[in-house]
């Protein structure tokens, strides 16, 4: 067959899904918002039916992990630019939600990284006692002795992680190894990525310093609380590893939270006496920095 027939068939073709295309509501809706010319509607109806279906996925769809798009929360959706269709992606709520977690974390992460003493607001007093533990603590740091860390626990907002973080950067100047792990995404990335979880552990398990922040606003399982939790505490124990916390729990209502609500109280108990042998409970309750 030659070329002319063989556009001729091609033709036919798209003119045949164009009109077939027209008998769906739906699409027609999409094409009368768009206001392009008929034969740019016709090239572009495959990707218009593709959109729908896209759309279509969405209405059920529970969270990112279950999106059936090709592009994760997304949808591949048209616009009109000077009377010809493109299409670009167009993220969903779940998408955004996690744009917006993204963007939150890597400005947090940032501030940690850059926290110094020298910089702390000091004009609450409710902040003293633990600025003065703090710098005692930096002062008599000794890395061949058992040196408890802190179970820090107060108010939301109020700076335990960012006066824990000014401690743990004074101490990498000085030549130890440190690490910050918010505990919920700790869990969700361990997870995510099974390949990498032990090199992941055995690096909690060794470095000098480590911060479990914010424990007890994850979702008890036992996978999480026994296999990871106890056995990293338990490692740290066991080789006089310095370990710290911050939550907004204090120790009895941390426990209530890790027993899945006096459900389980012996496994949340063993991780309880672990985080008492390990630190000295420090509460402090001052104004919310975030505001």
């Amino acid at each position: 067959m030659n070329i002319i027939g063989n556009n001729k068939m091609v033709e036919n073709a798209v003119q045949e899904n164009y009109y077939r295309a027209l008998n769906d509501s739906k699409l027609q809706s999409l094409i009368n918002n768009l206001n392009v010319s008929q034969e740019e509607i016709k090239n572009n109806v495959t990707k218009l039916e593709e959109t729908l279906k896209q759309l279509d996925n969405c209405k059920n769809c529970k969270g990112l992990a279950s999106c059936l798009n090709p592009s994760k929360g997304c949808v591949s959706y048209p616009k009109n630019y000077n009377n010809h269709l493109e299409f670009f992606y167009l993220a969903c709520r779940y998408k955004k939600q996690k744009i917006k977690q993204d963007k939150e974390k890597m400005t947090q992460e940032k501030v940690l990284a850059n926290a110094s003493l020298k910089d702390l607001d000091t004009t609450d007093k409710n902040r003293y006692p633990l600025i003065k533990w703090v710098t005692k603590f930096i002062k008599e740091y000794d890395n061949t002795k058992s040196n408890k860390g802190l179970y820090l626990h107060g108010n939301f907002g109020c700076g335990k992680t960012y006066i824990l973080a000014c401690l743990f950067n004074e101490m990498k100047v000085r030549g130890y190894s440190t690490a910050i792990v918010y505990f919920p995404s700790l869990l969700k990335d361990l997870k995510g990525d099974f390949d990498s979880m032990l090199d992941t552990l055995n690096f909690l398990d060794d470095v000098d310093l480590l911060l479990i922040d914010d424990i007890g606003a994850e979702k008890v399982t036992e996978w999480g609380r026994d296999e990871i939790l106890g056995t990293i505490l338990q490692y740290r124990m066991n080789n006089m590893k310095t370990t710290f916390f911050t939550s907004n729990f204090n120790i009895p209502e941390l426990e209530k939270h890790l027993s899945n609500n006096g459900s389980e109280p012996i496994k949340a108990n063993r991780i309880i006496e672990r985080i008492k042998y390990l630190t000295v409970d420090m509460e402090m309750v001052s104004k919310n920095m975030r505001k």
